[in-house]
């Protein structure tokens, strides 16, 4: 991460219709307006939830490797990663909102909104200072001055308040365990604090704060100490490696050594690499890979956020900066899903307050990416706060998936929109792997374009999607009954129809994102796009911003054609359904 952050848009949602066919009981459709959800909705959602995973959610097959470009389990099904970034790296070294809610309660809040990992931050002192990893939590926040923050943990976590600060961190790991959650060790920085600076002595081998030496020792520590942890399936090496004695050469050389020494250490973990430049490129890697002893293990990781761009959100083209921003990553490290390895965005983020424009542009184009490529991802960040964060008391994370005293979601729009994402599309050991198909998908809301009758289509789950084939020829044909998508006129309804072979039935993907997929009418000529409307139905009309104007937005025509695994619609959901919040308690201690 990086010291500033800004932030996104609520765009107005649909209503989401969430089918729970997957479920184990019998269960209403529900419709979630645009409008904060109801109590007594976020108490059946829960219910459901609640319901759900104690009869369905467990574990993956683990230990996890990789095939190609995926994350496998033990039975070479993929395993897509949908992680939370938990910071416990700062200041207090302790996992942040000990103080708000009991450990067992935000992990469970965690699995509510659909992520079946953490990315679990930590410093190397914790794994390498004796006396800084047995000092007792109270006291690491009391000299501090936090007494509110201690009193805080009294109360929610009074099992913990005591402990021994690597004890903590060992309680944390299990309340995830205890929920199914998944683990990822990222090793943030070597000295407790907010990362990061390109002049904070943390940022590169050999600078003040970061001995080699002392770094692989702890990663052997952390690895060895977590060996028999079944949920703890990866180990990020270092995040955001900066600063101005960079380079190539010493990255290949402690990078290897790192990888090594975990895998020595504990063999079961994934092994994640990151890049230069805050981890926003890995381009090094195109003619050059890593040598290691071992296979099946290695994963790379990969940072993104708006501000990543420099001003191009705010002050170019919604169309041009989608698609300078995509081609930048793509030569950075998205190349790496094309060689055949594992890339993992491991922080991707926003101001979720709905009040930053550039942000809310980047996200938009940021999901076409990720369901188009299938990503796995983790965002930044979990908590709604910190003890103390450069200084600052009680410092609101604006990026953060929780509110300010972590009791419900900070943008439940969000949530809702992610959910098809948090499944996979693509990948080994889902039903359609060997003949996959296609489906339309809106990244503004996060839904996919599903018919309703040859004269309606309408955006709608993406596990309720039909199966399309989009051919050589721009035709969008309906895999089931062979009709093809049709453009009628300016402003009509988009309809299925027999006549392929027409100008209005071939739909080219225009505009420098690539996502306005757009026909000519047989009539006059004129080019539409696919639109969808405020209710959701897709309608033709004539394309919009594919000018240099850079204050028209053109998300509502934005669509991704991509391709899918899942089982063909009419099979049992694959998607969990998320809860918003807020929750009640799940208990009243650290378990």
């Amino acid at each position: 991460m990086v010291p500033t952050r800004r932030g996104p848009t609520c765009h107005a949602p649909f209503k989401l219709q969430i089918r729970l066919s997957a479920l184990p009981v019998p269960v209403p459709v529900i419709t979630m307006a645009s409008s904060s959800p109801t109590p007594l909705l976020l108490g059946l959602l829960l219910v459901l939830l609640a319901s759900a995973r104690a009869a369905s959610v467990s574990l993956p097959a683990l230990p996890l490797s990789t095939a190609s470009r995926w994350v496998v389990g033990a039975d070479g099904r993929r395993v897509k990663l949908v992680c939370a970034n938990w910071a416990s790296h700062l200041e207090p070294v302790a996992a942040e909102g000990l103080s708000r809610r009991g450990v067992g309660d935000i992990a469970a809040r965690v699995a509510a909104m659909g992520f079946n990992c953490v990315r679990l931050t930590w410093p190397t002192y914790l794994a390498t200072n004796a006396t800084l990893s047995s000092l007792p939590l109270r006291w690491s926040l009391e000299r501090l001055g936090l007494r509110e923050s201690a009193a805080g943990v009294r109360v929610n976590n009074p099992d913990l308040l005591d402990l021994p600060l690597i004890d903590v961190f060992r309680e944390v790991v299990s309340a995830l365990a205890s929920n199914s959650i998944m683990v990822i060790l990222d090793n943030q920085m070597t000295t407790p604090g907010w990362c990061c600076s390109r002049t904070d002595g943390n940022g590169f081998f050999g600078d003040k704060y970061f001995d080699p030496e002392e770094w692989l020792k702890g990663l052997s520590a952390m690895a060895t100490m977590f060996r028999d942890t079944k949920n703890v399936v990866g180990m990020s090496l270092r995040n955001e490696l900066r600063g101005p004695y960079q380079n190539v050469s010493l990255w290949y050389r402690y990078m290897q050594q790192g990888a090594e020494a975990v895998h020595a250490a504990n063999p079961n973990v994934l092994v994640i690499l990151s890049g230069l430049d805050f981890d926003n490129s890995l381009s090094f890697l195109s003619p050059k890979q890593v040598k290691l002893s071992f296979t099946g293990k290695l994963v790379f990781e990969q940072h993104w956020y708006g501000f990543s761009d420099g001003t191009d959100w705010e002050n170019w083209n919604q169309n041009d900066a989608c698609g300078v921003a995509v081609e930048s990553i793509r030569t950075k490290g998205l190349f790496l899903l094309q060689q055949g390895w594992p890339l993992f965005f491991s922080e991707i983020g926003f101001d979720m307050s709905g009040t930053h424009i550039a942000d809310n542009r980047y996200l938009t184009c940021f999901l076409s990416v990720a369901a188009e490529m299938d990503l796995d991802w983790a965002v930044w960040a979990l908590e709604g706060s910190y003890y103390i964060r450069e200084g600052i008391l009680a410092y609101d994370e604006t990026y953060g998936l929780l509110t300010w005293d972590w009791y419900t979601a900070r943008n439940p729009s969000f949530i809702e929109r992610i959910n098809s994402l948090q499944s996979p599309f693509q990948g080994p050991g889902l039903p359609s792997s060997h003949k996959p198909y296609k489906v339309i998908f809106h990244p503004l809301t996060g839904l996919c374009v599903l018919v309703e009758s040859a004269n309606v289509l309408k955006l709608g789950p993406c596990d309720e999607s039909n199966a399309w084939n989009y051919t050589s020829a721009y035709e969008l044909v309906l895999k089931h009954t062979g009709q093809c998508l049709e453009a009628k006129s300016v402003g009509d309804t988009a309809k299925l129809g027999a006549g392929c072979s027409k100008s209005c039935s071939k739909w080219q993907l225009i505009s420098d994102s690539g996502m306005h997929v757009s026909a000519e009418l047989t009539k006059n000529g004129t080019r539409v796009c696919l639109e969808a409307g405020p209710d959701g139905v897709i309608t033709t009309d004539e394309c919009k911003c594919l000018t240099e104007d850079p204050t028209c937005d053109p998300e509502s025509q934005w669509f991704k054609v991509i391709s899918s695994s899942r089982g063909i619609p009419g099979d049992s959901s694959v998607l969990q359904l998320p809860s918003l919040g807020p929750w009640p308690p799940t208990s009243s201690s650290s378990r």
